[in-house]
């Protein structure tokens, strides 16, 4: 099984690399970097590398900028844009030149795609609300979409926040939560739709594994990649602080993250409750559906 996963080096990506590798897969990362770090025996292909008669039976694509990394400023959404839509296009170009293709299209997106609707449960078939994170998923979903037309099959992975403590959002939030220095955001009533990253690693090798072996149920199209019980933000922060047994009586007023982030606070003081009806229904069994007992085993001293 070859296996080009794009967006390799970072978070997700890398903890891919290593599962599909241990199951005896060559894995190759498309970049924009070719200098970039791989592990040993992952080769790094840059976009206008990629010849017609390379082959892989699976292209994973997942590169893109940090939504959550800086405040989005009119450079900071462009580059948010490019930094997906650069790539999938390459991809696609690359599938449309290529002498044989792909037997699948995994493509990132995210539960952005969605938009802020509240408690209002969401699945696969569910409508959007229209704001920056829906239409910066809506144009990466697209360009993955054109692959269609090449007789390759894509599954759209619209991931929640993936946790773990090597890196992402937990990685970020543990050092003041350590302190007890952890606070609710807003009223803490909006969703948190999230999986572990083991999970989400394990939900993206069974949709890979089941095109390549031909099981003819296998899911095509969106795809949520969430864990099945989303929390609010209040819950997570309480269970964040119960698995460092540590206190997090403080809250950060919603006013002040607006004044702080603009336009991107949206990310932390709205939310949806995302659903994985079609991830399950494919027979996937989550390893870790709850939230407090993922992060009291995460986090175990």
């Amino acid at each position: 099984m070859r296996v080009l996963i794009s967006g390799g080096s970072g978070f997700l990506g890398r903890a891919l690399t290593a599962r599909l590798r241990g199951d005896g897969a060559q894995v190759a990362w498309a970049s924009r970097d070719p200098s970039r770090q791989a592990p040993e025996g992952v080769e790094v292909l840059t976009y206008d590398r990629l010849r017609p008669e390379d082959r892989f039976d699976a292209v994973v694509n997942l590169a893109g900028a940090g939504i959550a990394e800086k405040r989005w400023s009119y450079r900071r959404k462009k580059l948010l844009i490019q930094s997906r839509l650069g790539p999938t296009r390459a991809l696609v170009e690359w599938m449309r030149r290529g002498r044989e293709r792909p037997r699948v299209l995994l493509s990132g997106s995210a539960v952005g795609w969605y938009g802020a609707q509240g408690d209002t449960p969401l699945t696969e078939g569910s409508s959007a609300a229209e704001d920056f994170s829906h239409s910066l998923c809506e144009a990466w979903e697209s360009a993955a979409m054109e692959a269609v037309s090449l007789e390759v099959p894509v599954l759209l992975l619209r991931t929640g926040i993936a946790l773990h403590p090597a890196g992402g959002m937990l990685k970020r939030l543990l050092p003041p939560f350590r302190m007890g220095l952890g606070a609710r955001l807003g009223d803490g009533s909006q969703v948190l739709s999230w999986i572990s990253r083991r999970d989400w690693v394990e939900a993206v090798r069974s949709l890979l594994l089941q095109h390549l072996d031909g099981t003819r149920s296998a899911p095509v199209g969106p795809v949520n990649v969430t864990a099945p019980e989303p929390v609010t933000n209040a819950q997570f922060t309480r269970a964040l602080a119960h698995a460092l047994r540590r206190p997090a009586g403080l809250a950060l007023p919603a006013p002040v993250l607006r004044l702080g982030l603009g336009e991107m606070s949206t990310l932390l003081l709205e939310g949806q409750r995302v659903l994985p009806e079609r991830l399950q229904q494919s027979g996937f069994v989550f390893r870790h559906p709850q939230l407090n007992p993922y992060l009291d085993t995460a986090l175990a001293r």
